[in-house]
């Protein structure tokens, strides 16, 4: 699918209240560059290109105009099924990352088969100055590094992280309440502990208090441990 026949597509899928919506969310885009196109349309339009041998030429088509065009180039990477073609496109695209809406769309299926490979690759994407790449890293620990493949020194290296910068440490608290419903053993004391910073540790106890994953118990003990930020 060409540039301009994908471009006119969106523009006719178009919904202004919609776009005016997803501009309030994403304050730092330019709300000229936001569609408002609903998502489940974008992952059907990403798979028509993939269905149809365009995903090559579309991938290297970049920068784009559109957020919706970004977001449909994290859903045409999330259809790769070689790891390495994978990890290379991914690579390639993260410095065109500018905002959340797009780092949560990258979510690749074949990372879930090979979290070893992967794992080195997101460690060096936590050391990034960009924070759409340390955004996007920790969103793939949470997806796939809370089972099987999870590490203490994950955990902690979240958060350890010291990164000030909103929708960074907003990724962190999400992960690290996600984490502790699912591995509480090695995150509760890093709670305890105060590893995170004061901000990152109170919307952890926020997010985990209002998760249904968490026990009462548990969530009446994390109330206490709020703690003064500034």
């Amino acid at each position: 699918m060409k540039r301009h026949i994908l471009r006119a597509e969106l523009e006719a899928m178009r919904e202004d209240d919609n776009a005016a919506f997803v501009a309030k969310l994403t304050p730092n885009i330019e709300p000229s560059s936001i569609l408002g196109v609903r998502v489940p349309l974008l992952r059907k339009l990403a798979k028509q290109i993939v269905r149809e041998g365009n995903a090559e030429t579309f991938l290297n088509d970049v920068p784009h105009r559109y957020l919706e065009e970004n977001q449909i180039h994290a859903f045409v990477i999330n259809e790769i099924k070689d790891f390495d073609e994978c990890m290379e496109r991914l690579g390639a695209f993260l410095p065109y990352v500018k905002c959340w809406n797009v780092t949560d769309a990258l979510r690749p299926k074949i990372i879930a088969k090979h979290t070893d490979q992967a794992e080195p690759i997101l460690r060096r994407w936590m050391k990034s100055r960009e924070p759409y790449t340390v955004r996007t890293a920790i969103g793939m620990y949470m997806a796939y590094y809370l089972d099987d493949a999870f590490q203490a020194e994950q955990a902690e290296r979240i958060a350890d992280l010291r990164f000030d910068h909103y929708y960074v440490r907003m990724m962190a608290a999400w992960y690290m309440a996600t984490a502790l419903a699912k591995q509480p053993d090695t995150v509760m004391p890093l709670l305890e502990q105060h590893r995170m910073d004061p901000w990152t540790h109170n919307k952890t106890i926020q997010k985990a208090v209002e998760s249904y994953r968490i026990p009462e118990d548990q969530k009446t003990y994390l109330k206490t441990m709020r703690r003064k930020e500034g």
